[in-house]
């Protein structure tokens, strides 16, 4: 277990393992509270004859001195109300250190942008309700840092948040309702990082009903990013839960700022972050430049749209003249420079892709629950980026191209097709370069490549024209 990273527990302290009032508690059953107490927090060493035949020895009133220090008490080494009362608050169970700490080793993940996952829901709350938590949760600390995140559907995140009951699979299982209600691991891979959460806790959305589930998560993911706990009793990472916590003027306190800002850096819009010198923007392309080449080409709803960087050209085939967009513009949402993008006529539904994410626009709205992960379609993980796509609508397969390889994607089921990868240029002969971008026009697919484009006839199974990319623009 010493190899293992530290395993983060918060506890419900009023419906605590331990309670402390009622005639039913005799003095025997305080000290049992009081000696786990100090065993799980404070290093007190296991040994509970000692403990409770010697309730003065010292190294117990050292141990009671040093929480009642840690957590804001008068330091009188003796089990007074107030510091037996303390016991009984809702806390996270790992071990209590000073100021703002982070893990040993100080574990911290080595880059700004993290993806996360929530594996499954609790019934307590609408799943809509769930993923704004998570996501305020994440905000609290992208607001202060470099950090950015973003959310996978399948696969494996860095961050893999879960509810569970019981033996979970980590070797720490839950104990029912009222102790234990979640814990986390420090950053790394695997497990670490990860975030598991007691089902059997009743979960809100307010602090009068139940357990708040966004303040337990923003704690909570505190840890995944690699903070311990703080000393200061207003700090988010104070190991006392506070469910009397204003929601609608939370903010982290300066304790937790320096504590991530330590491992992270300030935010980059923060006035101490370094100022580094911005790339220069793109140029902005002209659609008759000879050497003009696209990012991806789709249709939308009988038009075609061109993107190039942050720009996006949009064709009726009505006119001749095309409209000039920032792709912002439309799709607040979506990033510049993207990889491919095709549209299914059938769900009125144009996909973009970038990188390993992709997203989902019907119109000039972006849909929800994106970006997901490209490998929930059924692409091997070493398949990091598409560099053309286009769906057939006729056969309802659409048709990925990577390198010099595609694969094929069944609409109908939702699936990719078996035997796939194959080589672009055996079903596509004549289409031998990289594919840049495919779009389907008049039963043919327009393949492009640099400042070419290539008419393919799917039915001939051949190159019928060889064209310049911009020659939809009438130049």
């Amino acid at each position: 277990m010493k190899n293992l990273p530290v395993l983060l527990l918060l506890c419900v302290g009023v419906c605590s393992g331990y309670p402390l009032d009622g005639p039913s508690r005799g003095e025997e059953g305080s000290m049992d509270l009081v000696q786990h107490y100090l065993e799980n927090y404070y290093n007190l060493e296991k040994d509970a004859k000692q403990f409770i035949k010697r309730k003065d020895s010292s190294p117990v009133v050292k141990k009671i001195q040093e929480m009642q220090k840690f957590l804001g008490l008068e330091v009188t080494g003796k089990l007074d109300s107030d510091t037996m009362r303390m016991m009984g608050r809702p806390r996270c169970g790992v071990p209590d250190v000073g100021h703002f700490t982070t893990f040993p080793g100080t574990p911290k993940w080595q880059k700004n942008h993290l993806t996360y996952r929530i594996v499954n829901y609790t019934p307590d709350l609408p799943r809509q309700v769930v993923d704004s938590a998570i996501e305020k949760a994440l905000r609290v600390w992208a607001e202060v840092t470099p950090l950015t995140f973003s959310r996978m559907y399948e696969g494996e995140a860095d961050i893999m948040i879960s509810f569970a009951v019981r033996e979970h699979g980590d070797f720490s299982p839950f104990d029912g309702p009222g102790m234990v209600l979640a814990h986390a691991y420090a950053p790394g891979p695997g497990i670490n990082g990860d975030a598991h959460f007691d089902d059997d806790e009743r979960w809100a959305d307010d602090t009068r009903v139940g357990t708040n589930l966004f303040l337990v998560a923003a704690h909570e993911l505190g840890h995944s990013l690699g903070l311990f706990h703080s000393a200061n009793s207003e700090a988010l990472m104070f190991p006392v839960y506070k469910s009397f916590t204003d929601l609608a003027t939370f903010r982290l306190s300066q304790d937790d700022v320096n504590g991530i800002q330590s491992l992270y850096g300030p935010s980059l819009s923060s006035p101490e972050a370094p100022r580094v010198p911005s790339p220069p923007e793109p140029a902005t392309p002209a659609k008759c430049d000879p050497a003009l080449s696209f990012d991806a080409v789709c249709t939308l709803r009988g038009e075609i749209l061109f993107f190039k960087d942050r720009h996006f050209w949009r064709q009726s085939l009505r006119t001749t003249e095309p409209g000039f967009y920032l792709i912002s513009s439309f799709w607040p949402s979506l990033p510049s420079s993207i990889d491919a993008a095709y549209e299914v006529a059938s769900r009125d539904t144009v996909f973009i892709f970038k990188g390993r994410q992709f997203w989902a626009i019907r119109g000039h709205e972006a849909q929800a629950g994106y970006p997901r992960s490209i490998h929930t379609l059924g692409f091997p993980a070493t398949v990091e980026k598409i560099d053309a796509a286009i769906s057939d609508k006729e056969k309802k397969k659409t048709y990925f191209f990577v390198e010099d390889k595609y694969w094929r994607f069944d609409e109908k089921r939702q699936s990719m097709e078996p035997g796939f990868p194959k080589k672009i240029a055996e079903h596509f002969p004549g289409v031998d370069s990289k594919v840049d971008a495919v779009f389907e026009q008049f039963g043919f697919y327009y393949f492009f490549s640099g400042s070419s484009q290539l008419e393919f006839d799917p039915n001939a199974k051949k190159v019928t024209h060889i064209l310049k990319s911009n020659s939809w623009f009438h130049c």
